[in-house]
C-alpha cells in the first residue's frame, strides 16, 4: 500500500512545475475581512484536488499542496490492523477497484445504526490493500485517472504534502465495534506530525480529544443534515445549532452544509441567507462551508458560474465565512485573491471586449428584451442581433432562423408548416420566413437555450420562456440609450434570401442601422459579422461598418494569402476557442496554435467565441471553472491565447474578469491565475489506454476557404414546394411531416382553407403555375407554389377524375431544382384510393399547362376520413 510509486510521484511533481508556476500564494487586501480572526478565509481541499483527480489520490494532494494557505482534507479510515488511510467514503466499493481484487468481501455492518452493505476497511489489514487503486467517486468527472493510483496513508499525507492538514473522522463509533481506536491513532499523529485541523460530527470524539492535542490544533465539530440525529447526545443537527454556545465548549468551530447558511428551495433558486455565520460568530466560534465543487448542480442564481457562488459566501457586504471545503481548491483562491471586494458596477469598454452572445442567453431566451436588459446590467460592451427575416419582410433579432431551435412553434397551430430546406438545414424546421412578424409576436413564446439540456445542465427554468422578441428596429433604438461601445449584427443566408425570398437583408440592415440614427453618431461602432465573405463586401460596398469574419470551422493557422485576402473586407475575425487550445476528449493537447498571432500581425484583432459557463463546456484543464479559461484565453505571453474579445452567453462573468485584481501583476500574478500548460494533465495519465485518441492534424485557413462569388442579386423567388392540407386531426400533420422527413424531400406542409372550394373533402395533388390569376386568388401566401395538396370533393370518381389522369401525369414533370423525381398523384374519397406515379424531367423551356379545376358539384354530404390514409399510403409510395 501507501504511495503508488516513484513514477507517480515524478507524474505529481511534473504536474506542478507544468501547471502551477511559482508565483505569491494570494494577491495582498487592503480591507480587513468579515471573518472571526479578520483574516483571510481559509481553502479547504477535500481529498486534495479531488475534482479533477480521485479523490485522496498522491497527484490530487500535491496539485492541491502546491499553495500553502490552502489545507489538506483527509477522510481517516482505519485498516484491520489500525493503519490509517486517507479516502472519501466508509464503503470502499464506492471509491476504489477493491471489489475486483476480493468479489467475495462484501459484508454488512451497522454504521450509526444505519445498515450498510459493501466493503470495509475493517476487514483488511493494510498490506492486503496494497494493489487496491482509487476510483473517482462522482461518475461525472473524467475516467482517464481511475485505477492508476493506490491508497495514501495518513503518515504519507501529514508528511510529506507541504500543506496545513486536517483530519476528519467520519464514524468513530464504528470503529470502536472492532477494538480500533480512532482517537488513539489521531492523538499518535498529531503527536508526530503538525496537524492543523481535526473535526468529526460526533461531540463525544471531538470531547475526548480537548486537552490532548497541541494547542495549534483545532477542533471543528461537523454538521451534517438538519434531520440526522448526532449519535452521542441523541440530537439532531438541526436542533443543536440552535445551541452554538455548548459547541464552544468543545470546539473552535463549525462545519455546516452550505445551505445552512444560503437554503435553496426545491427548484433550485437561493433563499435569504440565514443568521448562522453572524450566530457562529456571536458564540466566538469560526464556521466553515461545506459542499462546494464546480461541477456540481450550482443554485441557478449562480448562473453555472462557482466563482458567484464563492463569492456569495466571503464577499456578500454582510458576513464571510472563515473557510471553505471544496474539491476544486484553485477557484476560491482566485475568489480571496482576486475578486473580492471589487466595484462590479465600473463600466469598462478596454480590452479584453466583453461580445454578448444572443445577449445574456445562459440567463435568458436568446434575442429578447430581457437577454439584452441583463447583458447590458452584467457589463457587456457589445449587444448583438442575429438578423432574419419575417414573411412578411421584417428583419428581427433571432438566433436561429429556425424557429424549432428557440420558440415555441412546435406546440403552436404553425406547427404544421414544418418542412425540409435543404439549403438551410438537413432536417424539418418551422422557419422565420414561413410567419409574420405579428404570427411571431403575438402567438409564440421565446425558448431559452439549453446547450446542454440532455445531461441536466438546464438554464435558469423558472424564466424558460420570459421575455418579448425584438425586430432590428427594437434591438437598436434600446442599444443606442445604453452605456456600450458598440453593437455586433450578425446576417447569415443572405445569398438564400436574395435568391430564395426576394429579400436583400445586407439592405434591410443599412437601412434600419441608418433609421436608428446611427450612421450620424459615432459614438458607438456598428459591427457586422458573417461567416460568408461575400456578405462582407457586400458591406463594405455601401456602408462603413466594423466589419466582423467568422471563421466557423477549427483551423491552426491562416496561410498569407488567407490574410491578405480577409484584409480586404473585414477589419477583425473571429475564432473557436478549439483553435486557440486544441483539444482531445476534453483534455488540451501539447499543441500552440499560431493562428491568434498570425492575424494579430496582419492588424486583425481576434474574438473567440463561443464562452459558456457551464462546466461540461471546458476542458478539464480550466478546472471546470469559467474564469480560468477566460483567464486563459485572455492573457498575453507564455501559455495564453491572448485574444482581444470574448463572444459569451455569459457577459457578467467575462466583465467581472475584466475587473479582477490580478490583472497586469507580471511577474507578482498568483500562480493560479497562469494559464495551463497545454498537455500538462494528459502527461498525468499514466494508463496509456486511457489516452484520448490522437486528433487528426488541424487544417490551415486557405483563400479558397475564404473567397466567394458575390452575393447573387435580389430576384423574385422561384415557385416553392409546399404540401397544403387540411387535417381531421393533429396526427395527419405529424403524418405529412413524417413523409417529408424521411423521403428528404425539401418542402413546407402547411394548413390551407380554399377560398373557392372550402366545402371539398379529399385531397388532390396538382401542378400550378404560380403566376396564373387562379392561382393567385385560390392561394393566399406570399409566394407561389408548384406542388399544391389541396381539399377536393371527388364523390364522383369516374367521371371526376378518371379522365383527367394522363394530363395530370404529363404536367407534374418538373419540380424545381429536380432533374429526375418521382412524383405522385394522390385522391382521396370515400370509396377507393388511387395512385399513380411519373418520371420526369426538368425543361423549363416549355410552356406549363394551367391545373383545370377538376370537380364536380356537391350532390350531398358524406363524411370521409381521409387523413391519416391517404398520408399512410402516400408513405408507402415515397419510401418504396
Amino acid at each position: 500500500m501507501g504511495r503508488s510509486g516513484h513514477a507517480c510521484s515524478v507524474l505529481g511533481s511534473l504536474l506542478l512545475l507544468l501547471l502551477l508556476l511559482p508565483g505569491p500564494a494570494a494577491a495582498q487586501k487592503g480591507s480587513a475581512w468579515k471573518t472571526l480572526s479578520g483574516d483571510a478565509p481559509a481553502v479547504i481541499a477535500k481529498g486534495g484536488f479531488s475534482g479533477l483527480f480521485p479523490d485522496s489520490s498522491d497527484p490530487a494532494y500535491l496539485f492541491a499542496a502546491s499553495n500553502q494557505d490552502s489545507a489538506q482534507w483527509c477522510d481517516v479510515r482505519l485498516t484491520k490492523d489500525g493503519v490509517g488511510i486517507c479516502l472519501p467514503d466508509i464503503k470502499m466499493d464506492n471509491c476504489t477497484t477493491i471489489s475486483d481484487l476480493f468479489p467475495k468481501g462484501k459484508k454488512t455492518y451497522r454504521v450509526n445504526g444505519v445498515s450498510m452493505t459493501g466493503w470495509f476497511s475493517v476487514d483488511y489489514n493494510s498490506i492486503d490493500l496494497t494493489n487496491v487503486t482509487l476510483l473517482r467517486a462522482i461518475l461525472s468527472r473524467t475516467n482517464r485517472f481511475d485505477g492508476s493510483f493506490t491508497l495514501v496513508q495518513v503518515e504519507v499525507a501529514l508528511s510529506q504534502y507541504k500543506a496545513p492538514a486536517w483530519l476528519n473522522v467520519q464514524h468513530d463509533s464504528f470503529y470502536s465495534q472492532f477494538n480500533l481506536s480512532m482517537r488513539s491513532y489521531i492523538l499518535s499523529m498529531s503527536k508526530q506530525y503538525t496537524v492543523d485541523y481535526i473535526s468529526s460530527p460526533e461531540v463525544s470524539f471531538l470531547k475526548s480529544l480537548v486537552g490532548r492535542v497541541g494547542r495549534k490544533t483545532k477542533l471543528v465539530f461537523r454538521f451534517l443534515d438538519e434531520g440526522l440525529v448526532e449519535p452521542s447526545t441523541n440530537q439532531t443537527y438541526g436542533s443543536m445549532l440552535k445551541n452554538l454556545s455548548s459547541i464552544k465548549t468543545f470546539a473552535s468551530g463549525i462545519l455546516v452544509p452550505k445551505h445552512y447558511i444560503w437554503p435553496v428551495t426545491a427548484d433550485n433558486y437561493l433563499q435569504p441567507s440565514t443568521s448562522v455565520v453572524d450566530d457562529a460568530h456571536k458564540a466566538g466560534l469560526e464556521i466553515y462551508a461545506a459542499d462546494f465543487a464546480n461541477d456540481f448542480a450550482l443554485s441557478y442564481n449562480y448562473s453555472y458560474d462557482p466563482l458567484a457562488e464563492y463569492l456569495r459566501f466571503i464577499d456578500n457586504g454582510a458576513f464571510c465565512v472563515d473557510g471553505l471545503l471544496t474539491d476544486f481548491p484553485i477557484t476560491p483562491l482566485e475568489a480571496i485573491g482576486c475578486f473580492s471586494n471589487l466595484n462590479n458596477t465600473k463600466a469598462d469598454h478596454g480590452a479584453p471586449l466583453v461580445i454578448s452572445h444572443n445577449g445574456a442567453s445562459g440567463d435568458y431566451p436568446d434575442c429578447t428584451d430581457l437577454a439584452y436588459q441583463k447583458a447590458v446590467v452584467d457589463g457587456a460592451d457589445v449587444i448583438d442581433c442575429d438578423v432574419q427575416v419575417t414573411k412578411d419582410g421584417i428583419p428581427i433579432c433571432m438566433s436561429s432562423i429556425d424557429l424549432m431551435d428557440v420558440t415555441t412553434v412546435a406546440s403552436s397551430q404553425f406547427a404544421s408548416q414544418a418542412g425540409v430546406i435543404s439549403d438551410i438545414k438537413a432536417v424539418a424546421g418551422v422557419y422565420t420566413f414561413n410567419l409574420t412578424w405579428e404570427d411571431i409576436a403575438n402567438n409564440l413564446k421565446p425558448m431559452i437555450s439549453n446547450p446542454f439540456g440532455q445531461i441536466s445542465l438546464s438554464r435558469n427554468p423558472r424564466n424558460r420562456n420570459a421575455g418579448k422578441f425584438m425586430r432590428l428596429s427594437d434591438f437598436l433604438a434600446f442599444a443606442k440609450g445604453e452605456d456600450l461601445s458598440g453593437i455586433m449584427i450578425t446576417v447569415e443566408h443572405a445569398s438564400f434570401m436574395a435568391e430564395k425570398l426576394g429579400f436583400g437583408v445586407v439592405d434591410a440592415v443599412i437601412k434600419a442601422v441608418d433609421d436608428s440614427g446611427y450612421s450620424k453618431q459615432t459614438a458607438k461602432k456598428v459591427m457586422i459579422q458573417s461567416t460568408n465573405s461575400s456578405t462582407l463586401v457586400k458591406f463594405k460596398q455601401l456602408a462603413k461598418y466594423n466589419l466582423v469574419y467568422k471563421i466557423d470551422e477549427v483551423v491552426k493557422d491562416a496561410a498569407p494569402s488567407s490574410l491578405a485576402d480577409i484584409k480586404k473586407f473585414a477589419d477583425a475575425v473571429s475564432v473557436s476557442t478549439k483553435s486557440v487550445y486544441p483539444e482531445s476528449s476534453n483534455f488540451l493537447i501539447n499543441q500552440t496554435n499560431p493562428l491568434v498571432k498570425s492575424l494579430q500581425s496582419a492588424g486583425l484583432p481576434v474574438y473567440v467565441y463561443l464562452l459558456r459557463n457551464e462546466f461540461f463546456s471546458q476542458p478539464y484543464d480550466f478546472f471546470s471553472d469559467a474564469t480560468s479559461q477566460i483567464n486563459a484565453l485572455v492573457h498575453k505571453g507564455g501559455e495564453g491565447g491572448g485574444v482581444d474579445g470574448l463572444i459569451t452567453d455569459f457577459p457578467g462573468t467575462a466583465h467581472r474578469y475584466k475587473l479582477n485584481s490580478c490583472r497586469n501583476m507580471g511577474d507578482k500574478t498568483p500562480y493560479y491565475m497562469l494559464p495551463p500548460q497545454r498537455g500538462g494533465l494528459l502527461g498525468v495519465i499514466q494508463d496509456k489506454a486511457a489516452l484520448p485518441p490522437a486528433m487528426a492534424p488541424e487544417p490551415v485557413l486557405t483563400v479558397s476557404d475564404v473567397a466567394e462569388p458575390p452575393l447573387p442579386p435580389v430576384q423574385e423567388p422561384e415557385p416553392s414546394l409546399v404540401f397544403d392540407f387540411q387535417p381531421l386531426d393533429p396526427e395527419d400533420a405529424l403524418a405529412a411531416f413524417s413523409v417529408l422527413s424521411r423521403s428528404k424531400i425539401p418542402g413546407v406542409v402547411r394548413r390551407r382553407t380554399l377560398r373557392r372550394i372550402p366545402d371539398r373533402r379529399s385531397w388532390f395533388v396538382g401542378l400550378s403555375d404560380g403566376g396564373a390569376a387562379d392561382a393567385a386568388e385560390r392561394f393566399s401566401e406570399r409566394w407561389p407554389t408548384d406542388l399544391v395538396v389541396g381539399n377536393h370533393d371527388c364523390r364522383d370518381y369516374t367521371n371526376g377524375w378518371q379522365p383527367q389522369l394522363p394530363l395530370y401525369l404529363h404536367n407534374i414533370a418538373a419540380i424545381s431544382s429536380f432533374h429526375h423525381l418521382n412524383l405522385f398523384f394522390l385522391c382521396v374519397c370515400a370509396r377507393m384510393i388511387s395512385f399513380a406515379r411519373a418520371g420526369g424531367s426538368l425543361d423549363r423551356t416549355k410552356t406549363r399547362p394551367r391545373l383545370a379545376e377538376i370537380s364536380r358539384p356537391p350532390m350531398r354530404p358524406r363524411h370521409h376520413g381521409v387523413g391519416r390514409t391517404a398520408f399512410f399510403y402516400l408513405s408507402f409510395f415515397l419510401l418504396h
